[in-house]
């Protein structure tokens, strides 16, 4: 049997009230009085009534309350990347007017909820992920509204742009500077498959913060060789580090990573190899956060408004969901000089 839930109207008669005051106290607003505040949250109390049923006030708005983040791979490793924790702080800033709560999505597995029947808003798509093209065409299908963080949506599609192969260009011609000429690059994954390797000028890169990075880079050295990484983690590029350091004969001057994460494992590589940074060994990075256990280093990097990308993107779905022209925007990095890079 059944208990039937007690309604805003039940709260106004317990406490002597019409039902427009009683429903003033529950939507955070100042009622008349605090003496009326506290009578109808006594009586609401008394009839166990915790607030508005979400339920129905979703059916009346026609929504879920729901703003999708998607990304790939488990999600421990999302809480893992400084990046991507500054960037969902912007996202929840960005939809705050929305009232909407954030739910993180999975596109690569068949655990509820999934692309095709989470109850969404809208989503959120981060260009980093290798699968943001058939995601893309789900949500499209479902008809729910959709903002891209670094990656092509094509046309009709807000997108959050930042300028990775100019800003890898910047880094790059840093290095030159410095009088590198033997020198390689730790990618982020090129692909679905996150398999690590080498990347021939030719081989199809379908993550486009890979390939903008990586042409910013052979903009300068066109010729140099460029290992992808399965992720961006400080594990991954301790591997890398490993592979490009081990023979001393031909391994490079100077290594740019296209995250601190890697850049940071690299580092670790170099130290195991007996090699000393920047003196032996050049590092940079890319993205200009803090990395824990890093001192007394502090990398050459370029910093990227993460946070700004975010808020952007949140602020687009915003716009969307209340009927508004959403625009697209286009971040730029800054060059952080550090101490990781010295002369050849």
């Amino acid at each position: 049997m059944s208990t039937r839930r007690a309604t805003i109207a039940d709260v106004a008669r317990a406490a002597g009230v019409a039902a427009s005051t009683a429903s003033v106290v529950f939507s955070g607003k100042t009622p008349t009085s605090d003496a009326t505040r506290r009578r109808v949250l006594d009586a609401a109390a008394s009839l166990g009534y915790t607030g508005p049923d979400p339920r129905a006030a979703s059916l009346r708005r026609g929504r879920s309350g729901i703003v999708g983040i998607v990304f790939q791979g488990p999600l421990r490793t999302v809480f893992l990347d400084p990046v991507t924790r500054i960037m969902m702080d912007g996202i929840a800033d960005g939809v705050a007017d929305l009232g909407a709560a954030l739910l993180l999505l999975r596109d690569d597995e068949d655990r509820e909820p999934t692309l095709t029947t989470a109850p969404l808003d809208a989503a959120v798509l981060v260009g980093c992920n290798p699968r943001m093209r058939s995601s893309l065409e789900t949500l499209r299908v479902r008809g729910i509204p959709v903002v891209v963080i670094e990656g092509d949506a094509g046309a009709g599609v807000p997108q959050i742009d930042l300028d990775n192969r100019e800003a890898q260009g910047q880094v790059a011609r840093h290095v030159r500077r410095l009088g590198h000429e033997r020198v390689a690059m730790v990618t982020l994954p090129r692909d679905e498959s996150r398999e690590r390797g080498w990347i021939g000028p030719d081989a199809p890169i379908t993550v486009d913060v890979t390939r903008d990075r990586l042409a910013g880079f052979r903009d300068v050295y066109p010729d140099a060789g460029a290992f992808a990484a399965a992720a961006s983690s400080i594990d991954e590029g301790l591997i890398v580090g490993r592979i490009l350091l081990a023979d001393p004969l031909t391994r490079p001057t100077a290594i740019l990573a296209q995250s601190d994460l890697l850049a940071a494992g690299v580092i670790r590589a170099a130290e195991e190899a007996g090699l000393r940074v920047p003196a032996d060994l050049t590092v940079t990075g890319f993205d200009g956060i803090s990395v824990d256990g890093l001192a007394p280093y502090d990398l050459t990097t370029m910093a990227q408004p993460a946070a700004d990308k975010g808020r952007a993107a949140g602020q687009a779905v915003t716009a969307m969901l209340n009927g508004q022209d959403a625009a697209s925007f286009r971040f730029t990095s800054t060059f952080h000089s550090g101490n990781t890079a010295g002369p050849a």
